[in-house]
C-alpha cells in the first residue's frame, strides 16, 4: 500500500509555480520513459459565443493550427510530424485546451509551435474556407446520429434557458454566419495568459519545465482580455418532459432519460459518483444494464453517466434500442431510479464499487497523459495537490445514507427529461 501512495502524485512530487503574466504551470518528473506530455486549458469556450454566433470558440480553436505569423500549415505540421511529436487543441463550454506529446530533447519545439498557435494565428482565408467546410460535415453528420440528437434534445430541457443547453459545435446556419474577423475578434478578446493553466509530465526535470514555459509564453501580455461570465442561474424540472426527435430511416433509437446532477466542487459528488457506478456502470453496466439489457433484452446498449464540472451537472441514463421498443425501455428504466431512490443499495454493491474506485485509480495514473490531467482536474476544481493520496479515504468514507441522500436530492423520478431520437 505505501509504495502504492507513493506511486499516486502529491504535494511532494508536484511542482506548482505562477508566472508573473498569470500563467500556472504543474509539472511532475518520470524518467521511466523518455516523452513528455504537455496539457492545458485557458477560458475561452463557448461560454463566450453569442447565439448568433454559436460554434466560434470551437471555430477559433481548430482554426489555431492552419497557420501562424511564423509557419504555414503544411510547415506546423511537418515540424511535428520530423520528430513524431503530436499537438492539438479543443474546445468546451468553460474552457478551450490543447494536448501536446514530444520526445524530452524536442520539448523547446512543442513550446515554440503551442506559442505561435496561441499568441500569433493569422487565421489565412483559404484554410477558413476548409475548415467551415469540415465543420459543415460534422454538422451534418450530428445531425443524422440518433445518439448526438438525444443528447442535444436532452440538454436542450435540461437546461432551458441557460448556456448548457447550446452545443459548441453550433448549428449549420450559426456556422455560416462566422465570417474571417470575427474569429480574429474573438482571438484578441479572450485570447491570454490569464486563467491559463500547462501541465507537464514526463522525462523533464521541474524547473526545466517552467523554464520551456517561461521562454515561450512569459512574455505574453494581452491587453483587454474579457473576463469569463457569470453563469445564470439554472431553472430546475417541475414535472416530466418528454420529447421525440424524428430522424427518417433510421432502424435503431437512442434515449436519454435524467436530471440535474452535482457540481464537482459539491459535497455530494463523491456519494453520487459512487450511487452511479451501481446505477449503471459497474460490471455489466449495473443495475440499468441488469433490466434493461440483460433481463429483457430491450437495449443493445444502457448505462448512466453523470457529468460533473464547474457549473450544474446532469445525471443521466442512456440507451439504444429498436424504436417499437423505446417506450419499455423508458418505463423500466424509470422504475430503477424510482428503485434507487426509494430502496438506496445494498453493502455488497457498496463494497464492490469502492474496491473498483480504488483499484482504477493507479490504472488512470499509469501514463504522462493520465497524470496530466490529473494535475489539471487538481487545478480546475481546487481539490488540493494531496487529492489524490486521500482519495482512497474520501472513497472509503462514503456510506450507503450518503449515496441515498445524494441520490434522493437531485434524482426525482416524477420530474426527469426524456428525450429520444430516431424514426
Amino acid at each position: 500500500m505505501v509504495n502504492q501512495l507513493n506511486s499516486l502524485p502529491g504535494p511532494d512530487d508536484i511542482y506548482r509555480a505562477v508566472l508573473p503574466n498569470g500563467i500556472t504551470v504543474l509539472t511532475r518528473s518520470n524518467f521511466n520513459s523518455p516523452s513528455v506530455v504537455v496539457a492545458g486549458y485557458f477560458d475561452a469556450g463557448a461560454l463566450f459565443d453569442t447565439d448568433e454566433k454559436l460554434g466560434l470558440a470551437e471555430y477559433t480553436v481548430a482554426a489555431l493550427m492552419r497557420g501562424t505569423k511564423g509557419n504555414t500549415f503544411d510547415e506546423i505540421y511537418n515540424a511535428l510530424e520530423s520528430v513524431g511529436a503530436s499537438l492539438g487543441f479543443n474546445t468546451g463550454v468553460h474552457k478551450s485546451g490543447f494536448n501536446g506529446r514530444s520526445l524530452a530533447e524536442d520539448l523547446p519545439l512543442l513550446f515554440d509551435l503551442l506559442s505561435e498557435a496561441l499568441t500569433a494565428p493569422i487565421f489565412p482565408k483559404a484554410e477558413m474556407e476548409k475548415l467551415r467546410a469540415q465543420l459543415l460535415t460534422g454538422l451534418a453528420i450530428r445531425a443524422e446520429d440518433t445518439g448526438d440528437m438525444a443528447s442535444m434534445v436532452f440538454d436542450q430541457i435540461l437546461f432551458k434557458g441557460h448556456p448548457y443547453s447550446r452545443p459548441e459545435d453550433g448549428y449549420p446556419e450559426t456556422i455560416q454566419t462566422i465570417k474571417r474577423t470575427d474569429l480574429v475578434k474573438f482571438h484578441r478578446e479572450h485570447y491570454g495568459p490569464r486563467g491559463m493553466v500547462i501541465a507537464i509530465v514526463g522525462a523533464v526535470k521541474p524547473e526545466n519545465a517552467v523554464k520551456q514555459v517561461e521562454r515561450a509564453l512569459g512574455g505574453w501580455q494581452a491587453k483587454g482580455q474579457r473576463e469569463v461570465p457569470e453563469l445564470p442561474p439554472l431553472k430546475t424540472l417541475k414535472k416530466t418532459v418528454s420529447k421525440h426527435h424524428r430522424i427518417k430511416g433510421k432502424s435503431q433509437s437512442d434515449l436519454v432519460i435524467g436530471t440535474n446532477g452535482p457540481m464537482r466542487r459539491d459535497p455530494e459528488f463523491m456519494p453520487a459518483s459512487i450511487g452511479n457506478n451501481i446505477l449503471g456502470q459497474f460490471g455489466m453496466m449495473g443495475r440499468i444494464g441488469d433490466v434493461v439489457r440483460e433481463k429483457s433484452g430491450l437495449a443493445y446498449y444502457a448505462y448512466s453517466s453523470m457529468n460533473a464540472g464547474i457549473g450544474p451537472g446532469s445525471w443521466e441514463v442512456s440507451a439504444g434500442v429498436s424504436p417499437q421498443n423505446v417506450k419499455k425501455a423508458s418505463g423500466l428504466i424509470v422504475d430503477e431510479l424510482k428503485r434507487f431512490v426509494q430502496e438506496g443499495i445494498s453493502a455488497d454493491e457498496l463494497a464492490d464499487t469502492k474496491a473498483n474506485f480504488i483499484g482504477r485509480l493507479p490504472l488512470s495514473l499509469e501514463s504522462n497523459g493520465g497524470i496530466a490531467n490529473a494535475l489539471l482536474n487538481i487545478e480546475r476544481h481546487n481539490l488540493g495537490l494531496d487529492y489524490y493520496r486521500r482519495y482512497a479515504d474520501l472513497v472509503n468514507e462514503v456510506t450507503a445514507e450518503d449515496v441515498l441522500s445524494a441520490a434522493r436530492k437531485f434524482i426525482d423520478p416524477d420530474k426527469l427529461v426524456i428525450a429520444f431520437a430516431g424514426p
